[in-house]
């Protein structure tokens, strides 16, 4: 009698750490959202002291709540990115819930976005979800929402000496990096965005800041072993925060939203302000 009593407190204990990390993973975790600073110094860098770079990544925007990311949380974020006043804004894609089937517009998002304000501009790159909807149709709302989509282009970043590098997205097959790669002066440093990681594979070494999306950290990080998912064969264990990708730092960010599954543990959604420095060459 008392080996069954201990195995039934033994099972309802299970059930209620169970419960709790249902309410945690489900509820809590995925609209917990992390804004991170980081500083990253480039030798010789010949761009703005300090400049102020937002990353904000894979919204998946959606009406509704199950899909986490409703268009009033959405405002929301986009009031405390401008709030925080970033010189530019890049968004590397995946910017609507699955292909919208609830509903939502790349208009819906373009209305939320347009809201982003930043000195230098704000640009972007569509996500695979945002080709697989209407890739046609983002490019027009978001250009027409003021923000610059870039589709393996190189532009320069208004007064200064910095380059602005958008690659397409691997998995919907619109990535060209060797096509972006050869509109940039000689010597140029370089803000790089990017949606899969994958395409990093392909760059060569770029001085500045590269950063890319995609994978949401797996939204579910197991200590010591990884992600308890990685998209298209992806290392597991290369899928949040800076990873060598072919010698080259790269930063992964964990994105804001969710996909396939609405579940976060232990890897928040995050949006992350760099601050690009570094001492002047002799």
């Amino acid at each position: 009698m008392n080996v069954l009593l201990k195995f039934l407190k033994f099972l309802l204990g299970l059930l209620v750490a169970a419960a709790l990390l249902a309410v945690w993973g489900l509820l809590i975790e995925p609209r917990w959202v992390a804004h991170r600073e980081i500083a990253v110094e480039v030798p010789g860098w010949r761009g703005p002291p300090g400049l102020k770079v937002a990353v904000a990544s894979d919204w998946h925007i959606a009406h509704e709540f199950k899909r986490v990311m409703t268009i009033a949380r959405a405002n929301a974020i986009v009031d405390e990115i401008n709030a925080a006043k970033p010189d530019v804004v890049l968004l590397p894609g995946d910017f609507i819930s699955g292909r919208g089937e609830d509903g939502t517009t790349p208009e819906d998002v373009a209305a939320v976005l347009g809201r982003l304000k930043a000195t230098r501009g704000v640009y972007a790159v569509l996500g695979n979800h945002d080709w697989w909807t209407d890739g046609a149709r983002f490019n027009q709302a978001l250009g027409a929402a003021g923000i610059k989509v870039l589709l393996n282009e190189a532009v320069p970043l208004p007064g200064t000496d910095v380059w602005v590098l958008g690659i397409g997205d691997k998995t919907s097959w619109h990535s060209d990096p060797r096509r972006a790669v050869h509109q940039l002066p000689a010597g140029a440093q370089v803000l790089t965005l990017m949606h899969d990681p994958a395409s990093a594979r392909e760059l060569p070494p770029l001085p500045g800041l590269t950063v890319a999306a995609h994978t949401h950290g797996g939204q579910v990080w197991i200590p010591f072993v990884g992600s308890a998912v990685a998209p298209h064969g992806w290392p597991k264990d290369k899928t949040h925060g800076w990873v060598d990708i072919g010698g080259r730092p790269i930063y992964i960010t964990s994105g804001l939203g969710v996909s396939i599954y609405p579940i976060r543990i232990n890897m928040r959604p995050e949006w992350v302000m760099f601050s690009m420095s570094g001492q002047p060459q002799k």
